[in-house]
This record gives C-alpha cells, structure tokens and sequence, in this order.
C-alpha cells in the first residue's frame, strides 16, 4: 500500500496544477543487466593498466588519452545499446500517459532506456547526458552528432579500437576526436547539454519528487531535493539502501524514506494514481 500522506499529496497537485516529478538514478537500470557506474564495473583494465571509471571518465584524462577513454566508452555503449527497459522504465510511462504535463522525469542515466520505454522527449530531462550522441572532444562547436552507425556494438571486446573506427570518431567540423556526450567527473551542469536551469525550475514547481536508484552523490540531484524541500513541497527516496537522500530526509517532517525496490512501488504507485486521475476527470 502506498502511504494516505502520499497519496494525498498527489491529489493536492493534480487539483493545484503542481509538478509530481521523479529524479532516478543507474539503480533502476540494474534489472536491466545495467551495471552501475560506481559499482563493481567502476574500474577500467586496458592492458596492464588499471583505472578508476572517477579517473578514465573525466576531460583531463581524455585530453592526454583519448583513445582509452573512447575504448571503455564504446564497451559502456555496447553493454547499454542491447538492454531493454525493465518494469520500472514502463511503470514511469504509464505514469507519465496518466499525468501529462503534471510529470516531469529528471534521470541520471545516460543508458537511453527512458527512449526505448516510451518516455517524451518533453518531459525527460537527462542531466548527465546521452550515449545515442557525442560531440567535438576540442568544443569547436556545441553541435551533438548521433553516434556513428558505422560501428558495430555487438560482442564488442573491452580493448577494442580499430584504425577505421577512430576515423568514424572524428568531429566532421575540426577533425578532432569525438568525445561521449556525457558528464564527465571533472565537468560542470549547464543548461545546453544537461538541462541544469529547466530542472531547476520544475523543482521550484514540484509537489511532490519521488527519488529512485540514486545514491545522491552529485550535486544537481542534491539541489532538485533541497529546493523542493524549501518550497514545502514532498520528497520521497525510494531505496533498499542508504542515500545522501536519506540523511537529508530523516529529520524532514516532509520528507518520506521508504525501503522497497523501485519496480513493485512504481507498480502500486502507477494504480493509486490512476485511481486520483479517474476520480478527478469524473468529479469535472
């Protein structure tokens, strides 16, 4: 059962036009066969070196080792490229057929799930990127250009990098190598690539934030929370582990931890909305 104080509180936004908004993190993508990125996969072996995915993911290493940076890339990308979405991706669709522009999908994951669900490109922000895109690894231009579809994906080894496939990773502009429309760890939020203001707006306009797979170490995620918070608005962490979220919440009179994995309480959520929405459409 989803708790009465949630419920409504959804109520109150569908009658007062507030935002039910949903930040999630790589924890939703793990049923997919996903790994998170700062989990076990979170290093990086090419040859006889080893590196932390904090050290081969950030702009500084791929200036002065491009190629190893774009290796570990495109075996992140063949792992992502087969996935399918879970239950969760679907249960966050169906969610968003419900409540059109009353929802707002702000993810972390880069993996194109969201896509393959179903989710709109309108009401999905992904503030760290996307791997169907790059773009010039020198900034000659802000320009995203698809990934090339000259590369095969499929059984891709984790050393990999072939002659021609360098050339297919060439900015078609300055000819410099192509970089992971990505944020990387040395990088900053803005509003071009990662959507930083629009997020920050719909925070400031959410009623209620429901917070899934997400250990909450990146600062964005942590602004979304706290804005909501201070705009009197709900935010509940939906998590079997502990958060940053957790802490934040645990002594928050408008803050709700809940221990479950996404999937059944997305479920059970996708229901009880539907009952709102249903008896709020008959109501008008």
């Amino acid at each position: 059962m989803i708790e009465k104080r949630i419920l409504d509180r959804i109520e109150y936004c569908l009658k007062n036009d507030k935002k039910i908004s949903f930040l999630v993190g790589a924890g939703i993508s793990a049923e997919s066969g996903i790994p998170t990125f700062r989990g076990e996969d979170g290093y990086w072996v090419s040859g006889s070196k080893n590196y932390k995915a904090q050290e081969i993911g950030t702009k500084r290493f791929f200036n002065i080792a491009s190629h190893e940076v774009l290796k570990f890339y495109l075996y992140r990308k063949s792992i992502t490229e087969f996935a399918k979405p879970n239950q969760s991706h679907f249960m966050l669709k169906e969610i968003e057929s419900l409540l059109n522009d009353n929802f707002a999908l702000i993810s972390q994951n880069v993996d194109s799930l969201h896509k393959k669900a179903g989710d709109s490109d309108k009401r999905t922000y992904l503030i760290h990127g996307d791997h169907d895109f790059m773009r010039c690894g020198d900034e000659c231009s802000n320009e995203l250009y698809p990934f090339p579809k000259e590369i095969q994906l499929k059984g891709r080894q984790k050393d990999q990098l072939t002659e021609s496939e360098i050339e297919f990773l060439k900015c078609p502009k300055c000819n410099e190598d192509l970089r992971p429309h990505v944020l990387w760890f040395d990088e900053y939020y803005n509003e071009k690539f990662f959507k930083k203001d629009s997020v920050l707006r719909i925070s400031k306009e959410t009623g209620i934030l429901f917070i899934l797979g997400t250990s909450g170490e990146t600062t964005l995620p942590q602004v979304i929370a706290k804005n909501v918070l201070a705009k009197s608005g709900t935010v509940v962490e939906i998590n079997i582990n502990e958060s940053y979220f957790s802490k934040l919440l645990s002594n928050k009179a408008n803050g709700i931890v809940i221990n479950s994995k996404s999937t059944p309480f997305l479920t059970k959520l996708k229901t009880e909305i539907e009952k709102k929405v249903i008896t709020l459409y008959n109501k008008t």
